[in-house]
């Protein structure tokens, strides 16, 4: 059986090395307060395209460790958190690509004749735009919270001492398995060493 000591530090660390890709990106995203800070066509196209690729990385972490079919590990919690964070992750997508969308509209008819109808519509995109990079920002940030938050939790707890806690005691969150004698002694019913007869009344 391979040892497994110092593995859950590890899945820590890519955790919050993961957090730490997301909130970079977060960090580099501002939402324009006018028309003139809205990012132009190549940013807004190259900041969705770290997105997906940050998307895409959670995914592949979670293939990674579902594949692991190694009886010594537990990555069950790991691989739920980081399909927790996929939910808003796809979420902060999801609404940069309704921003990018607008973005392009206002690139189209950049050097368009002024017009009111053309002013309204600008006007309009960028409200879309505003609203959609600042829901970006609030899933972002719902993504690192959920990784350094279960990173925190993680427990490293090692295989032996995890078998020698009583079942109340054990972390829900180790990424250790239980050994299989371990189990079977924890589920067996306690026997007294010595049982007295009933005393029967008289």
């Amino acid at each position: 059986m391979n040892d497994h000591t110092g593995r859950a530090a590890l899945e820590q660390v890519q955790l919050y090395f993961t957090a730490q890709e997301f909130d970079r990106l977060r960090t580099g995203i501002s939402v324009p307060t006018a028309l003139g800070e809205v990012p132009d066509i190549v940013t807004a196209a190259q900041r969705l395209a770290t997105l997906a690729d940050l998307v895409k990385n959670l995914s592949d972490e979670v293939l990674f460790r579902a594949l692991d079919g190694d009886p010594g590990l537990n990555l069950a919690p790991v691989i739920s958190t980081f399909t927790a964070a996929a939910v808003p992750a796809g979420r902060a997508a999801e609404n940069y690509t309704h921003a990018l969308n607008q973005i392009s509209f206002l690139n189209q008819f950049a050097h368009a004749p002024a017009s009111g109808d053309l002013r309204d519509a600008r006007q309009a995109a960028f409200h879309v735009i505003q609203e959609r990079l600042e829901s970006v920002h609030v899933n972002l940030q719902e993504v690192v919270d959920t990784l350094r938050s279960e990173a925190d939790r993680l427990d490293g707890t090692p295989p032996r001492v995890l078998a020698a806690l009583s079942r109340s005691a054990r972390p829900t969150n180790s990424i250790y398995p239980l050994p299989p004698e371990a189990e079977t002694r924890a589920q067996a019913p306690i026997r007294l060493a010595y049982t007295p007869a009933p005393r029967h009344a008289r």
